[in-house]
């Protein structure tokens, strides 16, 4: 059993009190029922969860709708799943998406895992979005440092000489110093 998908059942099985429909939507190997929970008025959190996850990472695209949900949610556990399945799902619209959430400033706090999946993702979308959400955090007294350290490493594993500048300035922040340091001797030198 995959890592992930055995830490996401361990804590679901909890959050559903170990219900006989946990155990059914564990077990079921058909995508149609699972299919239903996403759509189906009443389900709780967790079954479209798992739903959601089990049909993300065996590449069914009805789930990318509630995996960006998730992707999105106050839970980093969710959203470190969802992101998990998203990138597993080869679905076209998924970077674009991950780009929205990230750059998204009113969701900010929630920024984390979009991030780390635009790196993973290697998309066109990827550098862009990173730089403009790394401007952002080096304001003065930005709470996000977190999200900015994921910016910075996500821009060195992601080699593209756009993000030089961007690095460049991160330089002068202490808790991004040694991250962008490393991230900019990844990039290529320009000839």
């Amino acid at each position: 059993m995959d890592e992930e998908l055995r830490s996401l059942t361990e804590r679901l099985r909890a959050e559903s009190g170990a219900s006989a429909v946990y155990d059914r939507l564990v077990a079921t190997e058909d995508p149609d029922e699972l299919a239903r929970v996403l759509t189906e008025p009443g389900q709780p959190l967790w079954a479209r969860e798992l739903t959601a996850f089990r049909l993300g990472v065996a590449g069914d695209r009805r789930a990318f709708e509630s995996l960006v949900l998730f992707l999105n949610h106050r839970d980093p556990q969710r959203c470190a799943s969802a992101a998990h399945a998203l990138a597993r799902l080869d679905d076209p619209r998924t970077a674009r998406a991950a780009a929205i959430l990230a750059t998204n400033e009113l969701r900010v706090a929630y920024a984390l895992h979009p991030v780390r999946l635009l790196a993973e993702l290697r998309a066109p979308e990827s550098v862009p979005a990173l730089i403009t959400t790394l401007e952002r955090r080096l304001r003065p007294h930005d709470p996000y440092r977190r999200v900015a350290l994921a910016c910075v490493e996500g821009l060195g594993s992601l080699e593209d000489a756009r993000a030089r500048p961007v690095l460049n300035e991160a330089l002068a922040h202490p808790a991004l110093a040694q991250a962008a340091a490393r991230a900019l001797s990844r990039i290529p030198k320009q000839r």
